[in-house]
């Protein structure tokens, strides 16, 4: 009888060192899932947080981008400081000579070719005509007389050289050192370095006023 009751005893400890053992791994299973759990709730957050941040720079930086873009039009439809403006100018292709009421002409009635404006830097004076046909197209003429010094001259000419859409070319009765020109618009200054030149390039090379958007500025006059 003793031996029966010591084996009982044992098989009842290895019972409980079973369960003990069993409910050890369930705990360790629902710690590691309650700690995946809340790194997966830490994952959720980062994500929110970090989505709404980059969501919020998105739509600053596009009404950034907008309000700039605005403030661009509003500039180019504001008129440049000292700029004179033409409207109901002509546009019949003629082969006589025009009499344009203005010094150089800032558009009206033109020969049927254009002169070359893909950058074209002339060292002689231009026929009106063929100069007027090219400001149709959309090109900003830029002219000087003698009172232009040298260093301007070469200056505008890199820059027209550069730019499609424009030429240039003596003017010697011309009352200003330098004229701008495009289609119904004209501006007088003294000097390259006039910050105004940039700005009416910007606004008139191809710009708005132009009668014929595209269409070509070769295979004119060259000379």
């Amino acid at each position: 009888m003793a031996s029966t009751g010591s084996k009982n005893t044992n098989s009842g400890k290895g019972k409980n060192s079973n369960k003990d053992m069993a409910a050890a791994r369930r705990a360790r299973i629902e710690e590691q899932r309650r700690t995946e759990r809340a790194r997966e709730r830490r994952n959720r957050i980062i994500t929110i947080v970090a989505s709404t941040a980059i969501l919020a720079g998105l739509v600053g930086g596009g009404w950034y981008l907008i309000d700039r873009a605005n403030e661009k039009e509003q500039a180019k439809a504001a008129p440049i400081s000292g700029e004179k403006t033409w409207s109901s100018l002509g546009r019949n292709h003629v082969t006589t000579k025009v009499n344009y009421p203005m010094t150089p002409p800032v558009g009206g009635n033109h020969a049927p070719v254009w002169q070359d404006c893909n950058g074209n830097v002339y060292t002689q004076p231009l026929q009106n005509e063929n100069a007027v046909h090219s400001l149709e197209h959309g090109a900003v003429w830029v002219t000087y007389n003698n009172k232009a010094t040298d260093a301007d001259v070469k200056a505008l000419g890199a820059k027209v050289q550069k730019t499609p859409y424009t030429l240039m070319s003596p003017y010697p009765s011309e009352s200003s050192p330098i004229t701008l020109t495009a289609w119904g618009h004209q501006l007088n200054v003294n000097k390259a370095s006039d910050s105004r030149v940039k700005e009416f390039f910007d606004k008139y090379v191809q710009g708005k006023q132009t009668p014929e958007p595209g269409a070509a500025c070769t295979g004119g006059k060259s000379s």
